[in-house]
């Protein structure tokens, strides 16, 4: 469903209406210029080096300039050090609002304290942060990619076997969601099957070196969770030089899953050199963070319930809300493992199969 928009009660601009009600008015001042260009926003990029946040850098400032926002961006590189940095920097630019997706997100909480001590409105994506107030988390359910990938690799293995899951960082709520949801997943309904997990910190060439060393200690290996794309060459690249890398219909195949859904492992997927993967919505990232921002500066809040644009808000803990966008299973065939439903590899509405 589109958004729809009306006018609010507190302000003479266009505000959106979602499913759930409206329960504030904020500061009519804090808005200043909003809608025509002049609402200065600070959005930290987390990394520049995998297709995904590559494809959520392409998107943000198209979605930016929809909004009437203007847009001062920074990237923190994966270092909590030059995120606290860039922090400072949007501060002394006299932003209204800050997008971030803060990789530690234990590490975090002092630049949350001093945003929120200045009166910035803070949305995360991505990531939640542990402890600590933002306006809102702008995220899918990380559990539910670890529980999807878990019913796919179960099914295909037959409910035994070996596994490997190479996990991203745990310091990071992704990282732990996904890694205790999959090992909760196969103890409880693939018992048979032992999962081998490798901590990699969201780093392709320490996950392709765990890989190989469990290939050889574990010639048996017949799936591979792979917790982002981050992984996906270097994982392609070892199973080459072992002589795995073949089709879905050799007996020798190693069934693979990803997460991201980025165009790389959507054309994988039809060529038959991984099986499936998570579809994160790199473009729906950057369209509700900045959804999320202009709403904060406008003084609007929100409460639990489902959206107008298929997702649910859950309240994580008091006063920290998440809206959790739709993430779906991406396969060959578009069929239904375990229960969990999957879209075909070559379905247009993924926003893999539309970039330019």
């Amino acid at each position: 469903m589109k958004l729809r928009f009306t006018r609010h009660a507190c302000f003479g601009g266009l505000a959106a209406l979602t499913a759930f009600a409206l329960t504030a008015c904020g500061d009519p001042g804090s808005a200043s210029g909003a809608g025509g260009g002049s609402t200065v926003i600070g959005v930290d990029y987390p990394r520049s080096d995998t297709d995904f946040w590559n494809s959520y850098i392409k998107y943000t400032p198209e979605f930016a300039k929809e909004l009437g926002l203007n847009l001062k961006t920074t990237n923190s590189q994966n270092d909590v050090a030059k995120l606290t940095a860039n922090a400072q920097t949007f501060i002394s630019q006299g932003v209204k609002g800050v997008a971030m997706a803060p990789q530690d997100t234990a590490a975090i909480a002092p630049t949350l304290a001093q945003m929120e001590a200045k009166k910035i409105p803070v949305v995360t994506v991505d990531t939640r942060p542990d402890t600590g107030n933002v306006y809102m988390v702008v995220r899918a359910d990380n559990r539910a990619y670890g529980e999807k990938a878990c019913q796919f690799l179960g099914t295909k293995l037959g409910g035994k076997g070996k596994v490997v899951m190479l996990q991203g960082d745990l310091a990071s709520i992704n990282g732990r969601d996904r890694t205790e949801a999959f090992n909760a997943c196969m103890k409880q309904n693939f018992p048979a099957i032992k999962v081998l997990g490798e901590a990699t910190n969201w780093d392709g060439a320490v996950a392709a070196q765990k890989l190989q060393t469990d290939l050889t200690a574990h010639p048996d290996i017949k799936g591979v969770y792979m917790q982002s794309s981050f992984a996906l060459a270097g994982t392609l690249q070892v199973l080459k030089q072992k002589g795995l890398l073949v089709g879905p219909e050799d007996k020798k195949h190693v069934f693979i899953v990803s997460n991201d859904g980025i165009p790389e492992e959507l054309k994988d997927i039809a060529a038959g050199k991984i099986d499936a993967t998570v579809s994160q919505p790199a473009d729906l990232y950057a369209k509700y963070a900045l959804y999320y921002l202009k709403a904060a500066i406008e003084g609007k809040t929100f409460r639990p319930g489902k959206t107008d644009h298929d997702s649910t808000i859950i309240q994580v803990r008091d006063g920290l809300l998440e809206d959790q966008l739709s993430a779906p299973l991406v396969t060959a065939d578009g069929g239904t493992y375990a229960g969990v439903p999957s879209l075909k590899s070559d379905d247009p509405s993924l926003w893999g199969n539309n970039l330019g």
